[in-house]
């Protein structure tokens, strides 16, 4: 049996958290795995069995489930599957379905999955931040169900710099999801608004999440198709 009880787990969990356990052997459940609803038509049902590496959890870790954006606590022992592990993120597929582990805490899957998924040391970008530092920068975004940064993914619709009040600079930027709905998104958001404001010369980001126009898969820059291999 797979128990999901939302509740209170402690006063720094938030009300919402929803703590799972499998009481049973993990085998024996059916994938509550789904394709992309948005990408299916466009042949990427299959991007997220690229990579699979097997892990048990050697202490509860906070995720995300996918898609709908819920705050999930997985317990100490839960056999994960890695799928996708990029832009120091790492998401994971067990019985229940999918879900997203944040860099913080990639060490609940042990020390080997730290080596292999933790984030590498990354260029410095030096100079005034300019356009080119920001879109840079959030290519090492990603939608954690498929594999391309959300810049090749055409996610990104309008980037902005305006002077600071502390001699740096504001960035505004509008993005889109692939699919209107996603309770990932304010997740994908906030690692762009994370990774903008890690530049030197950035005081402040902001990310508006956007309907118009309606993303569609012709949106994917060449490197993306590429990536997918649409072409």
């Amino acid at each position: 049996m797979v128990k999901g009880v939302r509740e209170k787990l402690t006063d720094e969990e938030p009300a919402t958290t929803l703590r799972v356990t499998l009481a049973c052997n993990p085998t024996t459940l059916k994938s509550t795995f789904r394709p992309h609803p948005t990408l299916a038509s466009a042949g990427l049902t299959a991007c997220l069995l690229g990579m699979s590496s097997v892990h048990h959890l050697i202490r509860d870790c906070a995720s995300t489930l996918i898609p709908a954006g819920d705050v999930v606590v997985l317990e100490k022992g839960t056999e994960v599957t890695v799928t996708q592990a990029l832009g120091g993120s790492v998401t994971v597929r067990t019985p229940m379905g999918l879900f997203r582990i944040a860099p913080a805490d990639i060490e609940a899957l042990g020390a080997d999955a730290v080596s292999q998924y933790g984030k590498k040391d990354e260029a410095i970008i030096s100079g005034p931040v300019n356009q080119e530092a920001l879109w840079e920068a959030l290519k090492g975004c990603f939608d954690p169900e498929i594999p391309v940064n959300i810049v090749d993914l055409g996610l990104i619709y309008h980037l902005e710099l305006t002077p600071g009040e502390r001699g740096g600079q504001k960035v505004a930027a509008k993005m889109t999801l692939t699919a209107q709905g996603c309770g990932m998104g304010p997740v994908i958001a906030a690692d762009a608004k994370s990774k903008m404001e890690a530049l030197p010369g950035v005081e402040s980001a902001e990310v508006e999440i956007v309907w118009d126009p309606v993303w569609n898969p012709r949106m994917i820059s060449e490197a993306g198709r590429k990536q997918l291999g649409l072409e």
